[in-house]
């Protein structure tokens, strides 16, 4: 892979005005597309297999033209201090609203609050309930600006008005943060650097990328169903890793053009070897997203095959952008070592002669001959003497940090973890505050009489049952369809829709259901949003397991072909457990206990999302292997060719560790950006990997895996003969580039290619 991968760099070095060419044009249809495609949505929301869905999926067959996908709002009414609802000014003003409500041409029906028992107790506090003929996503403007309009004219009269359900979400909004975690990461490069020049091509490459990525995702949004969500996630991840991918090819090429190489060369060298290193780790980015479908809910599974292609896209840009702008950068970007007119005056005659680029890769200390050590060669001096002492710190810090993760509570966010400043989030609280905390999440009872001999008797049982629970505020009269053989039943909970209460409650109907089909033959199923939050979370805890062990035995085994070790790669998976507990239990203190949650912006504790933990896996897992790919491949490299184990460790931090470091807090500002959205999903999801990457990058990769090589010595680079003739030689340390130089021939067998 090296040869081929270096013959890719100096074709695409020699050839930059057509790659260049090629990524400006891709970037242009895909800003096209995206500007003529229609705006996205919100992804449908299925969860094939679950009770849930299967409950849905009946009420459409069985009440045709009900609209059960329909977009729904709640037109929540607040008195004046003083005055109540039923008063008669207050009751003209409700009625005509309603009035104007019911006239949209997509509306369905619209229920007035006096005639269906939508008045509070103390009389303060009414809604009136607005169901549409189309899906949230498929709303018209019109319709959506109908429903605001109606609302500021109820509010002018001076009742507090605010509009709950999902026909006015929102686009999220990832505000200024997203903004100061790319300025944190062009700072970093600079420092990185000593340039802007080479600081600014893993930027401008990164842009193009997420650039391509992105408007693809939005121009095919309306076709493939996909939300806005979507394409704010794949630039969280798609950036990150095209930073990086491009910081360590151009590293690399700085450090060939230290050895004296000319800039073509270094550019393939580059390429061949740090490029080597992008493709395995873009790969298990990839099958980590893509495993993401094993979970089968549509809306994870979109969410990760976009992602993956933003990181492909990213890979690809990494081989063949990044070597094409090096040509035009020229000697803009100086080999290492050499400083850089950004951070200080150059070695007087640094560049005069095509010979200056043979400057020395490391400094001499004064009055000795040897190589100034760089804070990477000492940390990893110091870790190689104790190792045993660094290994337990390191794995008892961890461990500290994920003990939080034992209380993990799981669901998904509904109005009430929506920002105070959202109307929706306001409608959720005046609701709690008129009707209780379970208003808000109702649960709808399906009863498939079907099979029954007295279908109303059955009905009947299922209400009387349900009143028996504990946990149950109000129960409404069963309503058939017209045939008569199914029937929905509201139960309104006594606890807030994301509480355990709730997802007590529901476990309890449906064992009540299998009593009562036992009993008359009626099955009970329950649906509603409550519920099919519950089941999303059960089904994401049950492939949680299955689809660690597909991702990580396949990472596992491409490690393997990799680092040619079996304990290397075991290592590595061990330490990814360790850094992405310690993630889930920093995310559970700040989001369900609420420890620096308003340094956060968090302003609703609860349960953390139900697809945190295995999102978390998958793409902390990918960009866990980024850094271990990096660093470890730079010790094989120097083992390989004769250093002692211990040397080798040290040898790949001197020339690994402050890449790798730069890449960490890049990566940790790009996702710590996003945690400035006002979804409370892409805020949860921004925090976690920026704390992982974190966990990750400098514990387990710099402290731990050190210590563990330095104790397994040669034996962390055993492999079996029979093991090692069946592998395929992948030579992502660039061994073939090395022969070819020692026999003084040099690859050059690019040459037929690029006349081709």
């Amino acid at each position: 892979m090296a040869t081929f991968l270096y013959k890719l760099g100096r074709l695409a070095f020699r050839r930059r005005h057509f790659v260049a060419l090629i990524w400006v044009a891709l970037l242009t249809l895909a800003g096209v597309g995206a500007a003529s495609a229609p705006p996205a949505g919100n992804s449908s929301f299925s969860i094939p297999g679950t009770e849930a869905q299967k409950a849905f999926d009946l009420l459409e067959q069985r009440f045709p033209g009900a609209s059960a996908d329909g977009a729904t709002a709640r037109v929540v009414f607040k008195a004046p201090s003083g005055e109540k609802m039923t008063d008669a000014g207050n009751k003209a003003t409700v009625e005509k609203t309603v009035g104007e409500l019911a006239d949209g041409s997509e509306v369905a029906s619209v229920a007035d609050p006096y005639t269906g028992n939508a008045v509070s107790k103390d009389g303060t506090i009414a809604y009136a309930s607005v169901k549409y003929d189309v899906s949230g996503m498929e709303l018209e403007e019109s319709t959506k600006d109908a429903l605001e309009d109606a609302a500021q004219q109820a509010r002018d009269t001076g009742l507090t008005v605010e509009v709950g359900g999902d026909a006015l979400q929102a686009v999220p909004e990832t505000g200024a943060t997203e903004v100061i975690g790319i300025a944190v990461a062009a700072v970093v490069l600079v420092i990185t650097f000593g340039s802007l020049v080479a600081a600014g091509l893993p930027l401008l490459t990164a842009l193009i990328g997420v650039g391509i990525g992105v408007s693809s995702i939005t121009a095919l949004a309306s076709a493939l169903e996909l939300g806005s969500t979507t394409s704010i996630l794949a630039m969280m991840i798609g950036l990150a890793v095209g930073i990086d991918y491009a910081l360590f090819i151009v590293s690399r090429y700085r450090a060939e053009l230290a050895e004296g190489r000319e800039r073509e060369d270094a550019a393939g060298r580059a390429v061949g070897t740090a490029g080597s290193a992008v493709v395995f780790a873009g790969l298990t980015v990839v099958i980590a997203l893509v495993g993401l479908a094993v979970v089968n809910i549509p809306m994870l599974t979109k969410m990760g095959v976009a992602a993956a292609g933003t990181v492909a896209i990213a890979v690809l840009i990494a081989l063949t952008m990044i070597p094409a702008l090096l040509g035009y950068a020229g000697r803009r970007v100086k080999p290492a070592g050499a400083k850089g007119k950004f951070l200080g005056r150059f070695r007087k005659g640094a560049d005069r002669t095509p010979g200056a680029d043979k400057t020395p890769g490391a400094e001499r200390t004064q009055g000795q001959g040897q190589p100034k050590a760089n804070m990477g060669t000492r940390w990893a001096s110091f870790v190689v003497r104790r190792p045993l002492a660094v290994l337990l710190l390191g794995v008892i810090g961890l461990g500290a940090a994920a003990v939080p993760a034992t209380s993990l509570e799981l669901g998904l966010p509904d109005d009430g973890s929506q920002p105070t400043s959202t109307t929706q989030r306001r409608a959720y609280d005046l609701l709690s505050e008129g009707f209780g905390p379970g208003f808000n999440g109702p649960l709808m009872v399906v009863v498939d009489a079907k099979g029954s001999d007295a279908p109303k008797d059955a009905f009947t049982d299922v209400e009387t049952r349900i009143k028996g629970l504990d946990g149950v505020v109000a129960v409404t009269p069963p309503a058939p369809n017209k045939g008569g053989d199914t029937a929905t039943i509201t139960v309104v909970p006594d606890s807030k829709p994301s509480s355990v209460q709730t997802e007590d409650l529901v476990h309890a109907i449906r064992d009540a259901g299998g009593d009562i089909e036992a009993k008359t033959g009626a099955e009970t199923l329950v649906t509603g949003s409550t519920a099919m939050n519950i089941d999303v979370s059960q089904k994401l805890n049950d492939a949680l397991v299955p689809y660690l062990v597909l991702v990580v035995g396949l990472a596992f085994l491409l490690l393997i072909v990799v680092f040619r070790s079996i304990l290397v790669p075991l290592k590595a998976a061990l330490g990814f457990l360790l850094s992405v507990m310690a993630a889930l239990g920093a995310v559970v203190a700040v989001f369900q206990w609420g420890w620096l949650s308003g340094l956060m912006g968090v302003e609703e504790t609860g349960p953390v999302m139900s697809m945190m933990p295995i999102f978390m896996v998958g793409v902390v897992f990918g960009l866990a292997m980024d850094y271990e790919v990096f660093l470890v491949t730079r010790m094989r490299e120097a083992f390989v060719h004769g250093e002692k184990p211990n040397q080798a460790v040290v040898t790949g931090f001197k020339h690994g560790a402050r890449v790798v470091t730069a890449a960490a807090v890049i990566m940790m500002a790009v996702f710590a950006g996003f945690i400035g959205s006002s979804e409370s999903m892409v805020k949860m999801i921004g925090f976690g990997l920026a704390i992982a990457v974190f966990f990750d990058a400098f514990v387990v990769r710099m402290a731990i895996v050190p210590a563990v090589l330095a104790l397994l010595g040669k034996r962390a680079w055993w492999l079996p003969k029979w093991l090692d003739r069946a592998l395929p030689n992948v030579d992502v340390e660039g061994e073939g580039l090395r022969t070819a130089d020692e026999r003084g021939t040099g690859p050059d067998e690019d040459r037929e290619l690029v006349r081709a």
